[in-house]
């Protein structure tokens, strides 16, 4: 190889390692939203108090946000947000007119197919809609942490953006799926405002933790110009 070829193959190679990253990262954040959607349709009960269980996974996508923040800019960030949305408002779509189909009789599971994945358009509802609010404020803020504050100390910009966007989340959630809002006071849903605090306060706890433990996948891609990044983002 000559001395005048090696700069073209540099780069294919780093674009070659860019995408795949950037695959890896996408693809973890839509399946953590499809997977936490799903789960989210069961309220249990962990150390005795009441959580839905999509609590456990969802938390990871605020780090994988910042990571793709990181790898693909601010503006294709918000294009991921707002196609994560689609996705599962889709994904839920088709899963309630899978169930309305009738069961072939020698199956013997479409009740319980129904009852288990049937979607609850309350819930699908408040967690779209809590999604779509607070990773766009998770993109806000840490894109102001990089560009305004500093571009050192990787943790502190994901903890910084998560801190906010967390009780956001949370908040929405647990008001717009379980509150006895007008008009909703006898929906089956609907619980006494003791429970719904303690389901924000208890989910807000384990979402932080997770947060705590998914913090190292910041360091997974080095970190972008991020002064170049922000002209590209304007």
């Amino acid at each position: 190889m000559t001395q005048a070829e090696t700069p073209a193959v540099a780069p294919r190679a780093t674009a070659i390692s860019f995408n795949r990253v950037a695959i890896v990262v996408v693809s973890s954040y839509a399946g953590a939203q499809m997977l936490s959607d799903i789960a989210s349709l069961k309220i249990g009960v962990v150390a005795g108090l009441a959580v839905d269980m999509g609590t456990f996974i969802y938390p990871i996508t605020f780090t994988l946000r910042d990571v793709v923040h990181k790898v693909l800019g601010k503006r294709n960030a918000q294009t991921l947000i707002v196609m994560a949305a689609i996705i599962n408002l889709i994904m839920a779509l088709y899963l309630q007119w899978v169930a309305r189909v009738p069961s072939d009789p020698a199956w013997g599971l479409g009740e319980s197919f129904s009852a288990i994945l049937g979607p609850v358009w309350r819930i699908v509802i408040a967690s779209i809609l809590a999604e779509i609010v607070s990773e766009l404020v998770d993109t806000e803020v840490y894109h102001w942490f990089v560009t305004r504050v500093t571009t050192r100390y990787q943790w502190a910009r994901v903890l910084a953006s998560n801190s906010i966007s967390i009780p956001i989340d949370n908040l929405i959630f647990a008001v717009v799926a379980f509150a006895p809002l007008p008009g909703l006071e006898n929906s089956p849903l609907s619980l006494p405002w003791a429970v719904v605090w303690q389901i924000f306060l208890f989910n807000l706890i384990v979402k932080f933790g997770v947060t705590i433990v998914s913090l190292p996948l910041i360091y997974v891609t080095p970190d972008p110009d991020w002064s170049q990044r922000e002209e590209s983002d304007r």
